[in-house]
């Protein structure tokens, strides 16, 4: 491949995953601004499209960064891989430390950043997995984790709706930890579904074009084998009568309270009055059919916008993709002032503007956002301290959205292993490789005596 066509590739690759975090990063905000009903207390188009699809396509595009920042399609070994798990907890943690800081917002919104920073955590054993092993994991874990998370419920505490913040985090840890791992609106154990599904497809090669295809056709497939399967369990095979039984025992109107839970979601987490309450699809219950649902959806979204990026129409999204972090903060923010919030619609245009105008101003400075830089620096500097230490000559960082896993540097040293080639070699080349590195490194010692 020339080099020209190289350089086309990596920046579909850049543009198409930075724009699907754009989109994101629009779901969640026009979900946190506009309404969810209208005036016949019927759902919303945004309410129907967006709730909880915005924040399963974030969860997983943070296993997509992880896969990149851990060696994209080549993983890395050794004392770069340690590197690179050490420079991703200083993420998490300083992704944790803002997320915790902006649970003291007033705001109508589920800060999802504490969350995300955890999952970060969690994920850092699950680095070296193969693809079918994560997906298998992933699987696992999207039909496991929602019934641990429903049979301890009752024994978690309850934080009453307030977010994670410096203060609960002092005052009680132990429930903080709960509401983090299980009773959340983001509950990490539950949602490390996306993560390593997401970890899985960032190490494809997502600038490929039947890459790109496949994963509309998987996600697609998913999302609508999901929908069918709850249908069927609560339809001809009984379950919502079963929920309305349960229901009668605490409403006056049984019918109308699980028709509510089901279109509008948990208030705050799901009865667990019945084990039915698992096959539904209500939003932000964390199920495993929504688990699976999100999945399939998050990863159809994530393929449109790979095909679509192609044409270069999706470069605003990417501009806001670049630096979400920074523009979720902004974003929060601007909710806590009150700002027209008895007009939602002219809100979330107000507030696309002001995030918009900041990125498109910001990147004529450099490409990363405030926070996005902040986080990086001192990522890079955790990985290239440790390196030193290990004795093994620094990679400069990749870009987390680079085509190839690593970066193409000069070598300069033998420790380590070589960067990956820009397509799989051969058994026998390895081998002639391996050879050919091991004469020469005779050929050194022998000159060196």
């Amino acid at each position: 491949m020339n080099n020209v066509a190289q350089g086309n590739m990596t920046k579909q690759r850049i543009e198409g995953v930075d724009a699907a975090r754009g989109l994101a990063l629009v779901a969640m905000m026009a979900i946190h601004i506009l309404p969810g009903w209208n005036d016949d207390f019927e759902p919303t188009f945004s309410w129907l499209v967006f709730a909880g699809r915005g924040a399963a396509l974030f969860a997983l595009l943070a296993g997509v960064s992880l896969a990149f920042m851990s060696g994209g399609q080549y993983p890395a070994r050794g004392t770069r891989m340690t590197a690179a798990r050490l420079g991703l907890a200083v993420r998490a943690v300083l992704v944790t430390v803002i997320g915790l800081l902006l649970g003291y917002l007033v705001v109508y919104a589920q800060v999802i950043l504490v969350y995300y920073g955890v999952m970060f955590l969690l994920a850092l054993p699950l680095l070296r997995l193969r693809i079918r092993t994560l997906l298998a994991l992933s699987a696992g874990i999207a039909l496991t984790a929602p019934v641990l998370m429903q049979a301890t419920r009752d024994s978690l505490a309850d934080m009453g709706g307030v977010e994670p913040n410096f203060s609960t985090l002092a005052q009680a840890p132990g429930d903080v930890l709960g509401q983090v791992l299980l009773s959340g609106t983001y509950p990490a154990l539950p949602w490390m579904a996306f993560v390593c599904a997401g970890l899985a497809v960032g190490r494809l090669n997502l600038a490929e074009r039947a890459v790109q295809l496949r994963l509309v056709l998987a996600g697609a497939g998913l999302a609508v084998v999901t929908a069918v399967l709850s249908t069927l369990l609560l339809g001809p095979f009984g379950g919502r009568e079963q929920l309305e039984t349960a229901a009668s025992v605490w409403s006056n109107n049984p019918e109308e309270a699980v028709s509510d839970i089901l279109i509008w979601g948990p208030d705050p987490t799901l009865p667990t009055d019945s084990w039915w309450w698992l096959t539904t699809l209500t939003p932000y219950s964390s199920t495993p059919l929504v688990l699976l649902h999100t999945i399939g959806t998050a990863v159809a979204a994530l393929g449109i916008v790979l095909l679509l990026s192609q044409a270069g129409i999706l470069r605003p999204l990417a501009v806001l993709g670049k630096m979400t972090l920074t523009l979720y903060s902004l974003h929060l923010l601007l909710l806590a002032t009150g700002m027209l919030e008895d007009q939602p619609v002219l809100c979330l245009v107000v507030q696309l503007i002001i995030v918009a105008a900041f990125a498109y101003t910001w990147q004529h400075f450099t490409s990363q956002g405030p926070l996005e830089r902040t986080v990086s620096d001192a990522s890079k500097w955790v990985r290239s301290r440790y390196l030193e230490h290990a004795g093994t000559p620094a990679v400069r960082e990749a870009p987390t959205n680079r085509v190839q896993g690593q970066p193409a540097v000069r070598r300069t040293g033998t420790s380590g292993p070589p960067p990956p080639p820009s397509t799989p070699p051969s058994i026998g080349g390895r081998r002639q490789a391996l050879e050919a590195e091991g004469r020469s490194r005779r050929s050194r010692n022998r000159q060196h005596r």
